[in-house]
């Protein structure tokens, strides 16, 4: 198959806004009909795009063949890495694919380009005599980002009060080509040398951070404004010597240009000794050497802020949050940042989060350290957009193919990877299921079991007698150094830990690594950094570029003897992400954080039943679609870190959860299959609170194959209540007994000093889905006979139920949805007469709510009275659903008397008792006061749901009530009578640190974390998508729960 001539290209799958291509339709169009002796090009096959910038048809009218099906072609191009299951064997595939540095979150895919025996070529591993990386797209990323920037600054400047004509221009994206993109700002260019910029604005200094593509990109967009270049030593001089910046008078009147300053390394830090010059070797190795300058010397006198650099966490950041806050208190004119190498929490600390390219920029304000999403209101804009370059799709296309189409032919023609060009050789990381002698060195650094330590530099991970921590900089991966350096640690009978490793983006930028180094001898070890030391220092006799090109600095740390076990060799630090910030989230957040405190230390030996005094940190990273939802869980909570996470991404969902042994999803049920796919893909762990569906299930398989467990179900209920059951069940099965009976009981209702209501009843969230839930049919079995429940009915079946063992609470049952599908869960559908599981509620609840729905309140159509513009008032639809005759009677005597009366008479009650609590809590919810609906309710559902989130919230300092009740009635054979078994539940919410958590979150959240916990200490071995419903989860996950201060009653009669 390789070599066959035919080419296919991939449809991008990554991102919606991905539409670029490697080849456009006029490179195919070269490339066919050419003739194959010529580019040893046969067919190219296209996979059909609806989104790409290239029509379909467009390849098509060029000889292209239209087909999803790849399986004819020998070399398959794509611009992203395509979906693991696109990938098919014995195939050639050319795309960025991220795995030659061994990133983590894209090794799965590195294995099944092995286990496929693909032939993998990087784009980004194609590098030409110069040096330089031939295919890339950075200048087309700083053109797109320069002018978006500029689209901002106008909306930003108007809201400061200053029109500007950058106000015409649009996203980069608009525009149908890069021409008509830079002609709008050609036109804002004319419009500020002819009419100027307002005095308070200028003069207007953009900085531009680097001078390599993504720079260059964007200073060719700047300079089609009029606009002068300054010195960064000169900066000061645009404001005038000594001047305050914040004065009114920095220039009395209008400015007809713009400035411009590039700024690199020697305007950003100095060295610590004054004496010393600035070194570029220096600064890549010793950066500890080096002082941040860029607050005090640049930003200043700043306007905006066009970031294009590298930068690692080694090096001091560009601009820091306290830096900022220091220079807006100060009168610093900056308005905006463009981060367009998009660094997270990097040289510029406050962005925090990516933006997209339809909601490109956020609002910093420093003074009070919080993030806005809009234009309005103190601080900065920022923008840190990640494919930029598709904003200009069909340009960076015609760019990136135009190289491209270069190589093609021999990458479709070719078998023997050994008869490629130099260039394309190099780039070729996988071949024939095994990895190309340039990139052996994958393996072993996979091997090595990364870790991060920049606190603790001695880690002691080595079981040799000496060891050494060495810091290697310089051109590691792209001219393969690291490979030389692995190479004379294992020859020489050496052993190494990677402690850290970071990776330039470009050939221009050095990577860095700290390699803690072994050996049982200290001369072996003397013999290795001698060695080490050699290539450090090339010889002479090479040229000037290869010397510079092929240099490592090196750093010996102290040497280490093998002694005392220090204490981080016990605590080895595990990670948990937790995806989604709700309610749910800081109970689970603070258990697992909590492992490896004294608070945990007895409760964890003695339920893990462990006697090893080692009891690992976990460290729990929270994921949010909003940060600050994420940052507010995380508060006074140790060990746990907040970030921004949409998991529709799937490069940053797998990127985090490639960092983590276990992941909890407390997302919606809808997301989970997204996220255990990942899961199964980085062979790592998945615990949710939600139902075991059908789309769950069936990733069975594939999980056990992956050697991953998916729990599921393991929260309240559905979680405890599994776990109660199958203990009481398993118990009563180990005695030979045989289930007669089994009922359970479960609600969430708010403590009995907060049933302040008619309905007795208050919501934590959104009404609807609560008030749905008594629309759902039901089916159970009772006494051998199975009874079915409309969903019309179900409130109507609610049967009043107490607790004997808690006789104060008045409470009801309704029949909760199909009770059967347990008899087959728990094993005892064959010989229990009577399954039932029901929701529980306060006395008169149900009765209640079946009034309000007679009436119409419950009603999901759209009602005429709410279509219109002009608003009608909740009294006038009260009094449309009761069918009052507002002319006939004044509405303003409408009241609870007047309410009960029509109740009645409409035949919605049988009693007046009824009709009276309906009444009450109509007047109670305000649907009969004279305000008008809002113009989000378009029907009696939303007036209702809108009305009880109102008035049906808890405050403050109220507890809500979970409520949780087993009974089992069981036979025995050698019995004349039946035994009874109860098992009960009951939690309040609890007041922590001025924060009310609810029962509710306490007993989701809690067991959701047992979950996880038990799946990293390993105490639940079976593999697959599990319920807690066997021993080895619900034994020891009950005894936590009571441990962790959650109570179980149980008693047998």
């Amino acid at each position: 198959m390789l070599g066959n001539g035919v080419v296919g290209i991939l449809s991008e799958s990554v991102n919606k806004w991905e539409r670029r291509v490697p080849v456009t339709p006029s490179h195919c169009a070269r490339l066919l009909h050419s003739g194959r002796e010529k580019t040893g090009i046969a067919r190219i096959i296209v996979q059909p795009s609806t989104k790409r910038i290239h029509h379909d048809s467009l390849y098509e009218d060029v000889g292209c063949e239209i087909s999803d099906d790849l399986s004819e072609c020998g070399l398959i191009l794509g611009v992203k890495q395509p979906k693991l299951d696109m990938i098919l064997p014995d195939r050639a595939y050319a795309f960025f694919s991220h795995t030659h540095k061994a990133q983590k979150e894209n090794m799965p895919l590195l294995d099944k380009i092995l286990a496929e025996r693909v032939s993998l070529y990087d784009y980004e591993l194609i590098v030409g005599d110069h040096g330089k990386r031939l295919l890339a797209f950075g200048k087309y990323a700083g053109r797109a980002g320069m002018i978006d920037f500029l689209c901002g600054l106008g909306q930003r400047y108007l809201s400061l009060g200053y029109s500007t004509p950058f106000l015409s221009l649009g996203a980069s994206y608009m525009y149908p080509s890069l021409a008509a993109a830079k002609a709008a700002v050609i036109t804002v260019g004319e419009e500020i040398a002819s009419q100027g910029l307002p005095s308070g604005i200028c003069p207007l200094v953009f900085v531009f951070t680097g001078s390599g593509n993504v720079s260059l990109g964007a200073q060719e967009i700047f300079k089609l404004l009029p606009h002068t270049f300054v010195e960064p030593s000169r900066l000061p001089e645009l404001f005038g010597k000594g001047q305050n910046l914040n004065s009114p008078a920095r220039t009395s009147k209008r400015v007809f240009q713009v400035y411009g300053c590039v700024v690199t390394g020697q305007d950003m830090v100095e060295h610590k000794d004054r004496s010393k010059m600035f070194d570029k070797a220096d600064y890549y190795a010793h950066p500890e050497h080096y002082n941040p300058i860029f607050h005090e010397k640049i930003a200043p006198y700043a306007s905006a802020i066009v970031n294009c650099m590298y930068w690692e966490k080694r090096f001091p950041r560009l601009l820091s949050t306290q830096q900022l806050r220091e220079l807006m208190r100060k009168g610093c004119p900056l308005v905006g940042i463009s981060d367009i190498t998009c660094d997270i929490g990097g040289s510029i600390e406050f962005v925090n989060e990516t933006t997209s390219i339809d909601l490109p920029f956020f609002r910093y304000d420093p003074l009070t350290d919080s993030y806005h999403h809009d234009m309005e209101g103190n601080g900065i804009i920022c923008s840190a957009v990640d494919i930029l370059p598709t904003e200009f799709a069909k340009e960076a296309s015609q760019h990136f193919g135009d190289i491209l189409s270069k190589f093609v032919g021999s990458l479709a023609s070719t078998a023997d990877v050994t008869k490629l060009p130099a260039h394309l050789k190099r780039a070729c990381i996988a071949h024939g299921g095994a990895l190309t002698s340039l990139y052996e060195y994958i393996p072993r650094m996979r091997n090595s079991d990364t870790e991060d330590i920049s606190d603790n530099l001695s880690i002691g991970n080595s079981n040799k007698k000496y060891t050494v921590l060495v810091s290697l900089s310089g051109h590691l991966f792209d001219q393969f150094l690291i490979n030389e350096a692995l190479d004379i640690i294992e020859a020489a009978g050496g052993s190494f830990h990677l402690v850290k490793c970071q990776v330039g983006q470009s050939t221009d930028a050095m990577s860095y690594s700290e390699l803690e180094v072994g050996a049982d001898d200290r001369g072996v070890l003397d013999q290795i950094i001698d060695s080490l030391t050699s290539i450090a220092n090339p010889s002479e006799n090479h040229g000037i570029m290869s010397q510079e090109m092929n240099k490592i600095s090196l750093k010996v740390g102290k040497l280490q003897e093998m002694g005392v076990k220090k204490e981080f060799d016990t605590k080895r630090r595990t990670s948990v992400l937790i995806l989604g910030a709700g309610r749910v989230c800081q109970p689970a957040a603070e258990l697992l954080a909590s492992i490896g405190s004294s608070s945990s230390r007895q409760w964890y030996k003695t339920c893990l039943e462990t006697d090893s005094e080692e009891q690992n940190d976990i460290h729990v990273i929270v994921a949010s679609l909003y940060l600050k939802d994420a940052e507010e869980i995380i508060q006074g909570i140790p060990n746990a870190t907040a970030v921004e996470l949409d998991v529709t991404d799937h490069g940053s969902l797998c990127e985090y959860i490639s960092q983590v042994e276990v992941v909890v999803s407390l997302l919606p049920a809808s997301c989970h299959v997204v996220v255990a796919n990942v899961c199964i893909q980085l062979k790592k762990h998945l615990v949710t609170a939600s139902y075991v569906d059908n789309s769950m299930s069936m990733l069975d398989e594939k999980a056990k194959s992956a050697g991953i467990t998916i729990l599921g179900e393991m929260g309240l209920d559905p979680g405890i209540d599994h776990m109660m059951a199958m203990k009481m069940i398993n118990q009563a099965h180990v005695r030979k007994g045989k289930i007669k009976s089994f009922t359970s009981y479960c609600g969430g209702l708010p403590s009995p000093a907060a049933a302040n209501n008619p309905l007795a009843y208050k919501f934590s969230w959104n009404p609807a889905g609560a008030i749905r839930t008594g629309w759902n049919p039901a089916t159970y079995k009772s006494q051998g006979e199975t009874v079915h429940v409309n969903g019309d009915d179900l409130y109507d079946s609610a049967v009043r139920f107490r607790v004997p063992e808690l006789p104060a609470f008045a409470l009801e049952c309704l029949p909760n949805r199909n009770s059967l599908t347990y008899g087959e869960v728990y094993g005892i559908r064959h010989e229990a007469s009577t399954i039932f599981r029901g929701t529980l509620r306060y006395e008169g609840f149900s009765e209640i709510m079946a009034t309000l729905a007679r009436i119409g309140l419950f009603d999901d159509e759209a009602h005429p009275l709410l279509e219109h513009e002009s608003r009608t008032t909740f009294r006038t639809f009260l009094c449309k659903l009761l069918k009052i005759d507002t002319e006939a009677m004044d509405e303003a005597l409408i009241g609870e008397k007047e309410i009960t009366e029509r109740i009645v008479k409409l035949g919605h009650c049988k009693e007046r008792g009824a009709a009276v609590k309906a009444a009450k809590t109509i007047m109670f919810l305000g649907l009969h006061e004279q305000t008008e609906i809002p113009v989000s309710c378009q029907n009696a559902f939303a007036v209702t749901c809108h009305r009880m989130e109102e008035r049906l919230a808890y405050s403050s300092t109220e507890q809500d009530m979970v409520l949780l009740h087993h009974e089992v009635e069981i036979d025995f054979p050698d019995s004349q009578h039946t035994e009874h078994h109860i098992a009960t539940l009951l939690e309040f919410g609890k007041a922590k640190n001025g924060k009310m958590i609810s029962a509710m979150a306490l007993t989701v959240g809690v067991p959701v974390a047992i979950g996880a916990l038990l799946l990293l200490v390993n105490k639940i071995t079976t593999r697959g998508v599990l319920r807690p419903i066997e021993p080895e989860v619900y034994v020891p996950a009950l005894d936590i729960l009571q441990a962790y201060g959650i109570k179980l009653m149980e008693k047998t009669e």
